[in-house]
């Protein structure tokens, strides 16, 4: 068994095959040998066979390892995390290139040292090697207690323990290990080898790969030769940014709308999996290959393509790639007048659908027909709102919800913007930007009025969702909403996101993980996503593996405060008050000039409260109270703040508070832990009946 291992995969990189099959096919082949084609041929003897191997050692085509969104340039010495090129060389990055070469290894400190910091060279080894791997972890946004990439080995060394992508081609090592077993086959035939021609050497490895493939069974054969003339059906796919082509930054909005609205109306089809604008837009203007574009992604197809709008006329040209096999599948160019952009949406989307070889259904069908000619102006606000409320911030949204009500204005019965209205009030209040009073009104309203003018509009039914369950405390109508919803777009990532925060905060675990797993999978690459993820682990109380989705969540935008925040919660309940303190102050710090920079301070307060920094903590609640006057305050984590104080009389004053403002957090008391040093006190119970 272990000699038929080495034959499917020589350490050395190299195939082994008879070596009599190679030289009774050498000459037939030799002619159709290009000159720059020069690999190794080594003899070697399979002694408990007795039969001579010839290993043939092809050249080495990539230097390129990859393991979650980091890419490693061997040959360059780069790293990339998610296309930007990261500050890495010298030692760290050498530390890391001898860890890639034995993944899954341990190597210890001693091979470290004599590969990196050889005798001769006079250095503080211990403290040059920690320095090195302390600053690879800084750049990987990995730690040392909870490692996703490089394991420390105690007194021994350390591990690569990340997953390299299948399609990374592993560099040979600079010390090829090997084998007392092996270094006994090796036979002087080596240096016979070296004076043929290259076109013989050329002929012998060619006929090395011919016998291997003979050695094949039929079937096995077939599926490797015609794999290519036998698309393999495309389930996912990913619309990158259409390229902005009028030479008019002011004209990005445009071509980000129209990459957004191509999403939406893929996103209606049932059996095709589409990947949210908000990851996709990550790779906007990158230089990453589309294969590995998609392997991130996870997806089967990409979409690339460039807008113009001159005047009144808009032109799209679009193209469907097969990722897995980086062949062009469907390319066209349309032109259309602007008041027809709808139209040519519908168009472009039902193309990709019937080029992955999808049929609509009838309802699909008809959801994806906008034949309503549109006023250039009414589109133009419509689609600046959705490119600011795709930036997710508290200011963006803001902006968002004023071109949205500017379409509004022009044309009063454009559903889309009614909708985008809607949901944009649910985020304010989720920032804690507008009390629930003011946000939930207006979202009632703007949500009802989208669905008289489109029942269709899922946007519209999601916000919908969140005001009956958030609001008006009716879980059951809110349920209905979020899942109706889902039917009309299963690639929802907002609906799958909200829906899964109201499961979660209704005890039912289980499925609110299903619900945001559907969620990560169309939006995988987005930090609200992420950090929900933790928050729904961190109600179960599985406290670890929400920190790893924390981290994994800073490791895509180390300056998102609120996940952050979740980190520092996790430390605290893990009983680590220091680190929790560390994290709830860095997120404070990152959101110093936002809007809502009043929630991180109530829980940076909550983490001096639980550290047992009392008078600091009061101090913060006497400025959170004075600065509620001009701005809303949560009521809630006021209460978590007494809660960590042992205060719990002031703690169920707070709470009543929020109960009383209607506020959708009050019903997440009742699987937070931040308030389980409440639960034995009979008022508590009381509290969460009030909720019902």
């Amino acid at each position: 068994m272990a000699q038929a291992r080495t034959r499917d995969k020589n350490p050395a990189g190299g195939l082994l095959v008879p070596l009599e099959v190679i030289d009774s096919r050498a000459l037939i082949i030799q002619r159709s040998c290009s000159p720059s084609f020069k690999p190794v041929r080594n003899v070697i003897d399979s002694a408990s066979i007795g039969t001579k191997w010839a290993k043939v050692t092809m050249p080495n085509q990539s230097r390129i390892i990859r393991f979650g969104i980091f890419e490693v340039d061997l040959q360059a010495g780069e790293v990339r995390k998610a296309g930007l090129r990261q500050k890495l060389a010298g030692q760290p990055f050498q530390v890391l290139q001898v860890l890639l070469e034995r993944p899954q290894d341990i190597v210890t400190r001693q091979e470290l040292r004599e590969r990196i910091w050889p005798g001769n060279t006079f250095v503080d080894y211990e403290l040059a090697l920690k320095k090195a791997v302390n600053r690879l972890r800084e750049v990987l946004g990995d730690s040392a207690e909870s490692p996703h990439f490089i394991e420390t080995i105690p007194r021994r060394g350390y591990r690569f323990i990340g997953t390299i992508s299948p399609q990374s081609i592993p560099p040979e090592s600079r010390e090829p290990r090997s084998t007392a077993a092996n270094d006994s086959l090796e036979r002087p035939a080596v240096q016979a080898s070296a004076r043929l021609s290259w076109r013989l050497i050329a002929a012998f490895s060619l006929a090395a790969i011919a016998a291997l493939l003979l050695s094949l069974n039929a079937d096995r054969l077939r599926t490797r030769i015609f794999a290519r003339s036998r698309t393999p059906k495309i389930h996912s796919i990913a619309v990158l940014p259409l390229q902005n082509l009028s030479n008019d930054p002011d004209q990005e909005y445009f071509s980000d709308g129209m990459t957004d609205e191509l999403i939406t109306d893929l996103a209606k089809v049932s059996q095709l999996q589409v990947i949210s604008h908000t990851s996709v837009e990550r790779y906007k203007g990158t230089k990453l290959l589309l294969p590995e574009v998609a392997r991130q992604l996870g997806v089967d197809a990409v979409v690339e393509g460039r807008v113009m709008r001159s005047g009144d006329r808009v032109r799209i040209t679009a193209q469907l790639i097969d990722a897995r096999t980086d062949r062009h599948l469907w390319a066209e160019s349309y032109e259309r007048d602007v008041r027809d952009v709808l139209a040519l949406q519908d168009e472009l989307a039902a193309q990709i659908t019937n080029q992955v070889g999808i049929s609509l259904s009838a309802n699909e069908d008809a959801r994806n027909q906008s034949n309503r000619p549109v006023d250039p102006a009414v589109e133009e606000a419509y689609l600046k709102g959705r490119y600011f409320w795709n930036k997710r911030t508290a200011a963006e949204v803001r902006k968002g919800i004023v071109y949205f009500e500017r379409a509004i204005e022009l044309d009063p019965n454009y559903a889309p913007a009614y909708a985008m209205l809607a949901e944009s009030h649910v985020v304010l209040n989720g920032y804690r930007l507008q009390p629930p009073s003011q946000a939930y009104p207006e979202v009632r309203a703007a949500a009802l009025k989208a669905l008289q003018l489109d029942e269709t509009l899922a946007a519209a039914h999601t916000a919908l969702g969140a005001f009956t369950w958030e609001y008006e405390w009716d879980a059951a109508a809110g349920e209905r909403e979020y899942r109706r919803a889902i039917a009309l777009n299963p690639n929802d990532a907002t609906a799958h996101q909200w829906y899964a925060e109201r499961l979660a905060s209704a005890g039912r675990e289980q499925e609110a993980l299903e619900q945001i797993r559907l969620a990560k999978q169309v939006d995988p690459l987005s930090i609200a996503v992420g950090t929900i993820t933790g928050w729904i682990l961190y109600l179960g109380r599985h406290y670890d593996q929400a920190m790893e989705e924390y981290r994994r969540t800073i490791e895509i935008d180390p300056a998102f405060p609120l996940a952050h925040t979740y980190l520092g919660r996790a430390y605290i309940q893990k009983g680590d008050l220091k680190a929790g303190l560390v994290e709830c102050q860095t997120a404070a710090r990152l959101s110093e000039n936002s809007e809502n920079h009043l929630f991180y301070v109530a829980w940076l307060a909550y983490a001096y409260a639980k550290a047992g920094k009392r008078d600091e903590a009061l101090r913060m609640v006497r400025k959170l109270q004075a600065t509620s006057r001009q701005s809303y305050m949560a009521s809630h984590d006021v209460a978590a703040i007494f809660a960590g104080l042992g205060d719990q009389s002031e703690a169920f004053v707070w709470l009543n508070k929020a109960r009383d403002e209607r506020s959708y957090t009050a019903l997440d008391v009742g699987a937070e832990p931040e308030f389980d040093p409440l639960r034995s006190d009979i008022r508590f119970l009381f509290f969460l009946e009030t909720l019902r």
